[in-house]
């Protein structure tokens, strides 16, 4: 499968292959003994130009400089579409529930990011981070301070990762050192921020309320109206996760029907609008997310960890809702997309309860899980045919993959008679050390075997 832009800088990379040749279906291809062609482009972005098998591709590519990589697999570098940069440090932290939690760790460390330096000091880990499990692309929150924001695109944009942020909008219900105490001044910001940011290299901007209970009308219709204005940004925050965050949200909103119909009131449900979560919704929700083009960010880790509930992946498919696969780090408890893919397929196995109907659970494809972390996770972006595969055209960001890692996974994966079979045996035994290398942009920038 070939390409035939203008380019230069040609490379090729030998090894094993797995990606998705339709970017909107879960059906994965591997090829054992593969050659991947990238090339620096006129824009200065790195694409892929070809993939195929090794035999058929290389005499194509005479004198082809080539990185050979015998015994491992490239894959496309992963997409996380919800994550929290500032709550790095509280990863790990125990608590009753959600609300317990952000009170008690998240909003007192999440004051810090008003210095410039200390968020750097954090960005830097966060993103070495996301390297060494694999992850090249997230769509992450920053925290109330423009600062946050600012260190942050800079650190990605030195990297030339496509990442996505957004100062969080917070003007109720929060802690001072985090709550906007001017909510006029809140959305200049925000707009400040997306002429500045948006569209510059790879990086893009989301417009950002927290949750409904932490922003006044006010400021959700106003974050609705800079919207409206650039159809092009992302829109991310949460929805119907915890239980006792719905009932506050019915004291706070009663005019809505729902605590996503408060978003949509606001202007803040359409194509690019990420919600996390997703769990206490009904079929007119789901069917209204699906209807806009919005997006569930599934969270199996962190709403695990919480005792939040279960994502419905049966109601949704039939709602016919967009949905891919999350972190949500610090709720979250792994950065590792390993960890998160079997905590979904853990999750999608359990008895579902929804509107006083019982339903049991799914058991999900190991291509599926995968694909909701590279292809779907970026079709839901809006960024399929960018990142999140190999296709001809994407952007040169993949990992390459080690299956024999640990003695644990080198013997089970030995013993695998498919390739559903390999899948699963790296999504549950694996972690970081099954990233050999993470490479953004046609560099190695992990070396996980070092």
């Amino acid at each position: 499968m070939t390409a035939h832009p203008s380019v230069n800088h040609l490379q090729g990379w030998h090894a094993g292959l797995l990606w998705f040749p339709d970017p909107q279906s879960p059906h994965a291809q591997h090829e054992t003994d593969g050659l991947l062609v990238t090339a620096r482009e006129a824009d200065g972005i790195v694409r892929i130009q070809a993939i195929g098998a090794y035999r058929d591709l290389a005499p194509q590519y005479p004198d082809l400089p080539t990185t050979h990589w015998p015994g491992l697999c490239i894959a496309p570098g992963f997409v996380d579409l919800h994550i929290h940069y500032p709550q790095t440090d509280v990863i790990g932290s125990p608590a009753d529930g959600l609300l317990p939690w952000l009170e008690h760790y998240t909003f007192p460390h999440e004051k810090q990011f008003s210095d410039p330096a200390y968020a750097h000091e954090v960005t830097s880990f966060f993103l070495d981070e996301l390297m060494r499990h694999g992850v090249t692309t997230a769509l992450c929150f920053a925290t109330a301070h423009p600062e946050s924001v600012n260190v942050f695109m800079a650190e990605a944009q030195k990297r030339h990762l496509r990442m996505i942020t957004g100062k969080v909008l917070q003007d109720r219900h929060s802690p001072d050192g985090l709550r906007d105490t001017d909510t006029q001044l809140s959305l200049r910001q925000t707009e400040d921020l997306i002429h500045l940011w948006h569209g510059v290299d790879r990086l893009g901007y989301a417009i950002t309320p927290r949750f409904a209970p932490t922003s006044s009308t006010e400021q959700l219709h106003g974050a609705g109206e800079i919207a409206q204005q650039f159809p092009d940004v992302w829109i991310q925050s949460h929805v119907a996760e915890n239980l006792d965050e719905i009932r506050w949200v019915k004291e706070l909103f009663p005019e809505a029907r729902s605590y996503l119909d408060v978003y949509d009131r606001a202007g803040l449900l359409r194509q690019r609008s990420v919600y996390a979560h997703c769990i206490y919704m009904d079929e007119a929700d789901r069917r209204r997310m699906a209807e806009v083009g919005a997006t569930a960010a599934i969270s199996p880790t962190s709403n695990l960890f919480l005792g939040s509930g279960f994502f419905d992946y049966a109601a949704s498919d039939a709602a016919g809702l967009r949905y891919g696969l999350a972190s949500d780090v610090g709720g979250g408890t792994s950065f590792s997309p390993f960890h998160t893919m079997h905590a979904a397929y853990t999750v999608a196995r359990q008895r579902v309860e929804s509107q006083g109907v019982g339903r049991l659970g799914i058991s999900l494809s190991p291509e599926h899980l995968w694909w909701q972390h590279t292809a779907g996770a970026a079709a839901a972006l809006d960024l399929d045919g960018k990142v999140g595969n190999l296709l001809p055209g994407c952007e040169a960001d993949f990992v390459v993959l080690n299956p024999k890692a640990t003695p644990l996974l080198a013997r089970r994966t030995a013993q695998t008679e498919t390739l559903a079979e390999w899948l699963f045996a790296m999504i549950v035994l694996g972690d970081e050390r099954l990233i050999a290398h993470t490479v953004v942009q046609g560099q190695t920038l992990t070396d996980n075997r070092a």
